[in-house]
């Protein structure tokens, strides 16, 4: 999955829009739940090296809300990655460049927007 498909999958699974919070990277976007407006998607373009990765061009990644469980055996996996400028128990970054499984990037994703959602949401997701 590239970063434009993950784009477009958010915009149609979740119905929220990318927001742009820093004038400095205008390209880096945060998608938001509409109530709470917590972030369950950080889409990035960092430097490889910024990963441990050998290269000097770029590379776009995700960053999610996940359990610190999963994440370990996650990053053992090509694609996954410890989280990149957020908290490394609480986040994974995963590459947008066909590398991860797709599969695992949507798990990932519903899961990041269930543990950010309002409480009352995450109550009535589990009671209805």
């Amino acid at each position: 999955m590239n970063r434009a498909e993950l784009e477009e999958y958010i915009q149609n699974t979740y119905n929220v829009e990318p927001d742009y919070p820093w004038a400095k990277y205008p390209e880096d976007e945060v998608f938001r739940h509409n109530s709470n407006k917590k972030w369950f998607a950080l889409i990035m373009n960092v430097a490889r090296e910024k990963l441990g990765l050998q290269g000097t061009d770029s590379l776009d990644i995700v960053n999610f809300k996940c359990e610190p469980v999963l994440i370990g055996s996650l990053i053992n996996e090509n694609g996954f990655y410890p989280a990149y400028h957020m908290n490394k128990t609480n986040w994974i970054t995963v590459a947008l460049d066909g590398s991860a499984d797709e599969e695992k990037i949507k798990m990932l994703l519903d899961m990041s927007y269930d543990a950010t959602a309002p409480r009352i949401c995450r109550k009535n997701k589990y009671f209805d």
